[in-house]
């Protein structure tokens, strides 16, 4: 297969694009990595889901343009859509989910990071929504995601210059949240980011990224009830109790 599937110690599931050399995105790949995303999400013992590419060089570089210049427009259209609902999965999955970001992390590999809850990046990696120096637009939520981390007029910045962003200014940005340190791999950094969640209450960690992420388009009054319904679904848990 094009994804690996491990687990770690501390209840985590590392998931691993390997397509060599840029572990670029093909129907084959989502459709791996959709598995990948319902097999952690069914695990009970699965706290954490840990996104990394295989390699130094790379954490993904996107489609696989090759692929896309040889197929209809029909299957490009189906493809980009099965896309969507595969990041979508692993956005809704009521596991933390965390980015490795080793080496480049562009175009739609920047939107498969964006899907997930933290990123974090190696000092030497690059990162960007790149697309509109090859005449395309991001296809995989970048338009819809960047944004809404990054703010607007930030992200229109970065997708029209199609910048690629070193590590001190993606971190200043908020588009990621811990850089590695020197000689320490994005992965490495990762699980640590990890170690307090082994010891979390799983149905509070689903819980507050529901109340998170299930208001972001709601109205404060409308998010706050939003937020008393997850609070309440804690309550009664075996969990809490303990």
């Amino acid at each position: 297969g094009l994804v690996r599937y491990e687990t770690h110690d501390g209840g985590v599931a590392v998931i691993t694009l390997t397509n060599p050399p840029a572990n670029a995105y093909s129907h084959e790949m989502m459709r791996d990595l959709d598995d990948a995303i319902l097999q952690a999400r069914f695990a009970d013992e699965v706290q954490v889901i840990v996104l990394a590419g295989e390699g130094e060089k790379f954490f993904c570089a996107g489609a696989d343009i090759a692929m896309l210049e040889k197929v209809t427009p029909a299957f490009k259209y189906n493809f980009c859509l099965h896309a969507n609902e595969t990041l979508l999965r692993l956005e809704h999955t009521p596991k933390l989910v965390i980015a490795a970001i080793e080496g480049h992390c562009v175009g739609g590999g920047l939107e498969v990071a964006l899907a997930c809850d933290l990123r974090v990046m190696s000092p030497s990696a690059k990162i960007g929504l790149t697309e509109v120096s090859l005449a395309i637009i991001p296809g995989a939520g970048g338009t819809q995601r960047l944004p809404r981390i990054v703010g607007e007029a930030k992200a229109k910045e970065l997708v029209l210059l199609a910048r690629r962003l070193e590590a001190p200014e993606a971190l200043a940005l908020g588009l990621v949240n811990r850089v590695a340190a020197e000689g320490q791999s994005a992965l490495e950094c990762a699980l640590e980011l990890c170690a307090p969640f082994e010891n979390a209450a799983p149905i509070a960690v689903a819980a507050a990224l529901d109340a998170i992420d299930g208001a972001a388009d709601l109205s404060l009054d409308a998010g706050l009830l939003h937020e008393r319904r997850c609070y309440e679904r804690t309550l009664a848990s075996e969990d809490r109790l303990e």
